[in-house]
Order: C-alpha cells, then sequence, then structure tokens
C-alpha cells in the first residue's frame, strides 16, 4: 500500500550520516588551526567506496594545516580514516591551493 511518502534508503541515509559526520569533524579541526577560519570551505564527493573532501582555505593557512613536514595534516587524514572506518567507508584528504591566473599582458 502507497502512502505517497518517498521510501527511504537505508544504504544512502547512512552514506549521508557517515558523510556528514566526518565533514562535521575536519570542519572543527581545521577552523581551529587557522587564522582566518571564516574562509575554509570543505566539499565532500561521494564515490562508489569512498569520499574525498575537497579542502580550501586562505592561502596564509594552508602551511598551519599541512604542518611541520606534513605531519598536522597526516594526523587529520589519520583520524579520519578511523572515523571512516566505522562508517564502513574511505575518506581522503586533499588541500585544494587555488590558482590565480597570470595577467595576460595588454598589446
Amino acid at each position: 500500500m502507497l502512502t505517497g511518502k518517498p521510501l527511504r534508503d537505508p544504504g544512502r541515509q547512512k552514506l549521508e550520516t557517515a558523510r556528514t559526520i566526518m565533514k562535521d569533524f575536519l570542519d572543527y579541526v581545521v577552523r581551529s588551526l587557522v587564522d582566518k577560519p571564516e574562509e575554509v570551505e570543505i566539499r565532500a564527493i561521494d564515490g562508489e567506496k569512498a569520499t574525498v573532501f575537497e579542502l580550501r582555505l586562505n592561502k596564509s593557512d594552508i602551511g598551519k594545516v599541512i604542518g611541520k613536514n606534513g605531519r598536522t595534516i597526516q594526523a587529520i587524514r589519520t583520524l579520519l580514516t578511523g572515523a571512516s572506518a566505522k562508517q564502513g567507508r574511505r575518506a581522503v584528504v586533499e588541500i585544494i591551493e587555488e590558482e590565480i591566473p597570470a595577467e595576460q599582458p595588454q598589446t
């Protein structure tokens, strides 16, 4: 008997919950590290077995997130891996550096 309510996909709902938990965790940690937390943007891209988190932040804050010899970002990735494994997923963090296009010479 149809009631007009959309059927819920428990697998999809679990994926969205896991992604939200991981994204909130990443957001909290990164914003705590940087000088300009208002410029932090995190975009989650779901794949079949993994979620890729694209991290965009102010250029001056990139070094703070990466840390000395990459230790800070490695620690963040390790914690995120543990959280995602609990959800049966894999998580990848990528820091996206925005490239400013070079100005075209005027002729």
